[in-house]
């Protein structure tokens, strides 16, 4: 390939402002032979915002913000392309929100699948223990708990009691036995008849 060929091949021009752009100004589309849109990203988001309008759709008025920078509609911010994730369907190749805000999001929607709570519900529920774990009352209540056979969730505890009581099967004998045990009462099996053992009850 020529140099003039590779350079063609890096460049395209858009069909609406008419100017040559690199590739990456364009998003991709797969139906065309290119790959390309014939539109670049500016000019698509501009279209599809007419469209809109003609439409009678309500559309939020388009914030002007410096190179390589992109508003977040959640949070009210301006911030550098860094700060999002890539889309590469979108018209500008980036994600509607920023990652922050997807990140604020994903927290909202696992507690909602999980637990089938929202994060004001866990927040009051934190409200309620005065911010600190049910079960060792010292430490910072962050981890939902609750039970795996009904999915009732039971509390807020903090990450060691939350992992002690998963360990221990959530198993409320198991459990007394523990408390047993570190009382200095250890429970063994009694011997009941050569070869069989009985469990304490």
């Amino acid at each position: 390939m020529t140099e003039e060929g590779a350079l063609s091949e890096a460049v395209k021009r858009c069909s609406r402002c008419g100017e040559t752009k690199p590739r990456e100004a364009f998003a991709s589309n797969k139906a065309v032979q290119d790959g390309l849109q014939c539109y670049c990203r500016p000019c698509a988001a501009e279209y599809h915002q007419q469209r809109q309008i003609a439409k009678g759709k309500n559309v939020r008025p388009r914030v002007e913000v410096p190179a390589g920078h992109k508003y977040c509609r959640r949070c009210g911010e301006t911030k550098p392309h860094s700060e999002w994730d890539r889309n590469r369907t979108a018209s500008d190749g980036l994600s509607t929100r920023c990652k922050a805000c997807r990140a604020i999001e994903g927290r909202a929607n696992h507690l909602k699948r999980a637990y089938g709570i929202t994060e004001a519900e866990r927040d009051e529920m934190i409200k309620e223990q005065m911010g600190i774990c049910s079960i060792c009352l010292a430490a910072p209540a962050v981890h939902v708990d609750h039970c795996h056979e009904t999915g009732r969730v039971r509390g807020v505890l903090c990450f060691n009691c939350n992992s002690a009581i998963g360990k221990l099967g959530d198993d409320p004998d198991t459990l007394r036995r523990a408390i047993s045990y570190l009382e200095g009462h250890a429970w063994k099996p009694t011997l009941v008849a050569p070869g069989v053992y009985q469990l304490p009850s």
